[in-house]
């Protein structure tokens, strides 16, 4: 049985409107399970690992966990995309403290991923945090921690907005650029300035965009019976993956992407019979072949 994500579940609507893709999903799940509707990050588990700290540091940071939480689920990040749903995971590796302009930081390292295809790690946050503080989002206002956490927040938004219409999640993009810009002329600009270029990579990585969307769009279609639609949508996903190579061999996000979906692709593409399509991915994606070639063998001659 094949696994899908939110493109997949419920009513999937669509409409070709002047040669340009509008979805509109309407996803029926019971509350208790899932919340998709009316939220970008329907849940977040964060997990921290403060064994470096003094006992006092980590009392400090007892709200922190919480505090987190509620600041992705309850900001509303964006009017036009409040239904995405994303489950995120957060990881906080504390890797000490220092004093910054007279304020005692944490030192961090950090893992953000969702559910299904994104993945982004930091070394270099470094913030300051005091009991009884919220965060809050504010992507004009610089804060430390919470401008890395909307930093992050956007480029993830911008990943899966990308999904329902091509290039779609550009506007995210560029709100998480203006961020680490602002970052990088502040107080507290460490990591910043990488920052700003993972925004520009992830938002000039024009294959990769095109391959996610064109995935997830031959997913839905696929599951809807439309097979020769489909099979152009993963061509399309294919050409994609090419672009990026074409210009950074063995791009790191890429092969996420790739190592994400190898198994669901190569399912998908043997009951297609494409096995020209399962063949450019052994060339393209090597560290999956493995995957890919046991789906050649199981297609019949």
């Amino acid at each position: 049985m094949l696994k899908y994500t939110c493109h997949s579940l419920g009513l999937v609507l669509f409409s070709n409107i002047m040669g340009n893709w509008i979805i509109n999903r309407y996803i029926i799940l019971p509350a208790l399970v899932f919340t998709c509707l009316n939220a970008q990050f329907a849940t977040v588990n964060v997990t921290m690992d403060d064994r470096l700290l003094k006992n006092d540091d980590r009392q400090v940071l007892l709200p922190l966990n919480n505090e987190i939480k509620r600041f992705f689920i309850n900001a509303t990040w964006d009017e036009d995309w409040n239904d995405l749903g994303i489950e995120l995971n957060v990881q906080v590796i504390f890797q000490g403290t220092a004093t910054k302009n007279g304020k005692k930081t944490f030192l961090a390292q950090v893992l953000i991923s969702t559910k299904t295809d994104q993945r982004f790690f930091d070394n270099s946050l470094q913030f300051y945090f005091n009991t009884g503080g919220s965060l809050y989002y504010d992507p004009i206002m610089f804060e430390p921690l919470p401008s890395f956490l909307s930093f992050y927040g956007n480029i993830i938004l911008a990943g899966e907005i990308d999904t329902y219409q091509p290039k779609e999640g550009s506007k995210q993009y560029e709100l998480a650029r203006s961020i680490a810009l602002r970052g990088s002329a502040s107080n507290f600009s460490k990591g910043w300035a990488k920052r700003v270029q993972l925004a520009d990579d992830m938002s000039t990585n024009y294959g990769l965009r095109k391959a996610r969307f064109a995935y997830y769009y031959g997913l839905d279609l696929f599951e809807d019976g439309e097979i020769e639609e489909s099979i152009k949508q993963f061509k399309e996903m294919i050409a994609g993956i090419d672009e990026v190579y074409d210009r950074i061999p063995r791009e790191h996000y890429t092969l996420y992407f790739l190592r994400s979906h190898a198994t669901e692709i190569t399912q998908i593409l043997q009951i297609l019979r494409q096995t020209t399509m399962i063949e450019d991915l052994i060339e393209l994606d090597p560290s999956n072949k493995d995957i890919y070639a046991e789906g050649l063998k199981d297609i019949s001659p």
